[in-house]
């Protein structure tokens, strides 16, 4: 059955992943940007004590809200977590690394910057790009290297964003922050119209980046200038 946009997030996920491993502190996940051709991409986090949170109803996926509304919930969202954090990855570390590891090293800035470390982690989505992949000799080597990835359960949802409390939080710490940093760079590079598309491929955009290039900022790895190719933005 489709989730309709109208219902209702709840901790049902969160108690049950609890209770399937022991856990008091569970870490919703979702991020922002993956899809942009300018621009970070943003990993939120909102971790949660089962064992004291209450409800927060309230609580919907970020792209459902007003920008008016989601900067009334972020400092909420902040009180109710029990630790939080927001990560990103620049768009030179996504030219230089791929989506997927991009993804992996934000998420892991952001759970560094919790107060309270996750157990385990509810992932929005169906590909888990969180947990750390097996090392490899290169990685063995390559100590001065940041570390990236999660050691400690994750479990991909899909549509979670809509469902889950813990996720919906995260989502809006990271589209709040990541917003506000597109508007802010939008004064460095007017041409572009951050401060409305926050980097996305509009056709204003494009036609900007036809017409000026592609400016620091941008994803020079992928396609800027024509449609979208079916492999941008996907993990």
């Amino acid at each position: 059955m489709a989730t309709s946009k109208a219902q209702p997030t709840s901790l049902e996920h969160e108690r049950a992943l609890a209770s399937a491993h022991g856990a008091r502190y569970i870490g919703g996940v979702d991020e922002v940007g993956r899809g942009a051709l300018a621009g970070p991409i943003t990993v939120g986090i909102a971790v949660i004590d089962i064992h004291a949170v209450p409800e927060f109803g309230e609580l919907r996926d970020s792209k459902l809200l007003t920008p008016a509304r989601r900067e009334e919930l972020l400092p909420q969202v902040q009180a109710w977590a029990a630790g939080y954090g927001v990560g990103h990855a620049s768009a030179v570390e996504i030219d230089q690394l791929g989506v997927t590891a991009a993804l992996r090293l934000a998420g892991t800035r952001a759970v560094a910057q919790c107060a309270i470390a996750p157990e385990v982690v509810l992932l929005d989505g169906s590909y888990d790009w969180l947990t750390a992949p097996e090392q490899d000799l290169f990685d063995l080597l390559a100590d001065d290297r940041e570390p990236a990835g999660l050691h400690i359960p994750v479990r991909t949802l899909i549509k979670g964003d809509m469902t889950c409390q813990s996720i919906a939080g995260a989502s809006i710490l990271a589209k709040v922050e990541r917003d506000g940093l597109m508007a802010q760079a939008a004064s460095d590079y007017p041409a572009f119209g951050w401060e409305i598309n926050k980097g996305y491929a509009t056709a204003t955009h494009r036609a900007a980046i036809e017409q000026l290039g592609p400016c620091d900022l941008h994803r020079k790895s992928w396609n800027l200038t024509s449609k979208p190719q079916k492999a941008e933005g996907k993990a």
